[in-house]
């Protein structure tokens, strides 16, 4: 009964910004873990961000750094992602993830139990 639902993607021009968002329904949202991931045509999902259930602590990939962060409100049980000076290669597919336990493996995906369907973010140059 665990659901999470991205929303906010769509087609912005390169250096623009975009806030994506993750609501989750069905679990204690205060106690999971929550990343982003990415998905680009014909790669592997990519690690993006996390953030803990207290949301006081994060990791950013460095791809990313600098660019996008992470925040949450748990009283709302949404995770957003905010990212500016977007670039072509950011396209993809981004990914909300969650997990019940924090791990020294935040990075990889098999660590997260639960997954929304996916948001499509495209960058034009």
């Amino acid at each position: 009964q665990v659901h999470l639902v991205e929303s906010g993607g769509g087609l912005v021009q390169a250096g623009g910004s975009l806030r994506l968002s993750c609501a989750a329904s069905g679990l204690t949202f205060s106690s999971y873990t929550v990343g982003w991931f990415r998905q680009a045509p014909g790669k592997e999902r990519e690690f993006v961000v996390r953030i803990s259930g207290s949301g006081r602590t994060t990791y950013i990939a460095d791809s990313v750094k600098g660019r996008f962060t992470i925040s949450r409100d748990n009283a709302k049980g949404t995770v957003y992602l905010q990212m500016n000076s977007l670039k072509p290669e950011d396209t993809a597919v981004y990914y909300c993830a969650a997990d019940e336990y924090g791990s020294g493996r935040y990075a990889e995906v098999r660590q997260y139990n639960y997954w929304g369907q996916g948001t499509q973010v495209t960058v034009s140059s």
